[in-house]
């Protein structure tokens, strides 16, 4: 199984990552926990990544890729694997491309995530985290037992900038445009597959194994 997760922010696309990961034995990949990985291990790209991000400015393309390119050729992903997340352009869409060619395989299916506009920011705008502990919650989906308060160390719950309706609505603009030529290069390659991500966590898992289920058997 040779897979891609694309959504917006807030549509439950890392969740179903992990869930696939555990019920269909592949590796779950995600270019954020490639690049904690790379820098707290030290490696050569880890290090001119965090040259980068010591300076506020964003890992290029090539570092990025790299990582990927290096987490693809090990042993972890020889059952198979999903990117999380990646490619978000175009450009690094081509690259896998080509980093699979090179290994003689290609992917199988890319899935689209999609939750209407309303449930993204809702779902986002509604989440508050413990300053202290790190702790998350949700206003509607995972409340905390007295509002407001961590259950776990007491600390008042905070909601983070990023989480702010008008922030939102930017970074889903941000996302559209960047997303929308990929969206459309995996359609006229034919591997796009569009998965409802509404509802219950439980429910769009079945949607979900019901599409990657003949990848797996093969």
């Amino acid at each position: 199984m040779r897979v891609v997760f694309l959504g917006a922010p807030g549509v439950g696309k890392g969740t179903q990552a992990e869930r696939v990961a555990d019920q269909f034995g592949v590796a779950k990949i995600s270019t954020g926990d490639l690049l904690r990985d790379a820098v707290r291990n030290q490696t050569p790209l880890g290090r001119e990544a965090k040259n980068y991000m010591d300076q506020g400015k964003l890992v290029p393309d090539a570092v990025v890729i790299g990582l990927v390119n290096e987490k693809l050729s090990g042993q972890s992903c020889e059952n198979g694997f999903i990117l999380d997340g990646f490619p978000r352009t175009v450009p690094q869409a081509e690259e896998l491309g080509k980093a699979l060619k090179v290994n003689g395989s290609g992917l199988d299916r890319v899935i689209n995530f999609q939750v209407s506009r309303e449930d993204v920011v809702r779902r986002l705008s509604g989440r508050r985290s413990c300053p202290k502990c790190q702790s998350t919650f949700h206003v509607d989906f995972a409340k905390s037992k007295v509002e407001g308060v961590c259950d776990r160390c007491s600390e008042s719950l905070v909601q983070r900038s990023d989480d702010r309706r008008e922030a939102i609505e930017m970074r889903l603009q941000v996302y559209d445009e960047q997303t929308s030529p990929l969206v459309r290069y995996y359609e006229e390659r034919k591997l796009l597959t569009i998965v409802d991500a509404s509802g219950a966590v439980d429910a769009v898992f079945e949607r979900l194994s019901q599409v990657l289920s003949p990848y797996c058997a093969q």
